[in-house]
């Protein structure tokens, strides 16, 4: 075995078992699915938390002047604030999901309409709360992955509510946290100004084995496109947030 065969075996062997240096799996364009069993992590619950910042320079406009001959290439890389630190801007993604059970019933999990599911029976997904503000927590889903026979696929979708800014403007990140294993993120790193939804990932059970695929499929509308998009053939109305989220 040559050295640079060596080299790239362990970029492979990274990608399946995780980096021991950040302990995490990213998932990208060219490496767009992972095993949860094969990682050891297709028990106990799984936490999915959708988290957000801004640039500074869609808030208060990108400073002049020095720095730029002492750090040249900081010109390309953007400044970010924590979403939560800006009063005056108005940051609101929202994190949801679709569900199918083996039994055939569908339906979601979002803070629109108070949908806020349940851990502990169908369908065996629950959201934590509703942020409203870009706090480093975040939004969060669990998924109770002790009933995954009872699990056919989930949709994990973000979406922006009322005169949030787009999604150009903000830099979104998804976070797999499984009970065991390595942590998995997903990047939500493509530039649609006007997409007000984004299929983040999709969780399927394929023959008892969980399978995780990276999609980051932006659309212009809301939940009803993302279901023509993966045929969930559900019913959608307009809906509302109530004023104090689930627990």
């Amino acid at each position: 075995m040559s050295f640079w065969d060596g080299l790239w075996r362990g970029r492979s062997m990274d990608y399946e078992s995780g980096s021991a240096a950040t302990n995490s799996i990213e998932l990208t364009k060219r490496h767009p699915t992972v095993s949860l069993n094969k990682q050891g992590a297709a028990t106990g619950n799984l936490r999915v938390n959708l988290s957000w910042q801004m640039r500074t320079s869609d808030i208060i406009g990108k400073p002049k002047g020095g720095g730029l001959l002492r750090h040249p290439f900081k010109m390309f890389q953007p400044d970010v604030v924590q979403a939560h630190t800006q009063g005056v801007v108005n940051v609101d993604l929202d994190l949801g999901c679709l569900y199918e059970t083996v039994d055939g019933a569908k339906g979601v999990v979002q803070p629109l309409g108070s949908f806020f599911g349940d851990l502990n029976g169908p369908p065996f997904v629950k959201l934590s709360g509703d942020d409203r503000f870009g706090s480093p927590s975040g939004e969060t889903i669990y998924v109770n992955l002790d009933q995954r026979e009872s699990i056919k696929r989930l949709l994990f979708f973000a979406y922006i509510y009322d005169q949030t800014p787009a999604f150009d403007r903000t830099h979104a990140k998804v976070t797999l946290y499984p009970s065991n294993g390595p942590r998995i993120e997903i990047d939500l790193d493509e530039r649609q100004p006007q997409a007000r939804s984004c299929a983040i990932f999709t969780l399927e059970n394929v023959k008892d084995e969980l399978i995780v695929r990276r999609e980051v499929k932006f659309v212009y509308g809301f939940q009803a496109e993302l279901d023509r998009l993966y045929g969930w053939g559900l019913q959608w109305g307009r809906g509302y947030k109530s004023k104090v989220g689930g627990t």
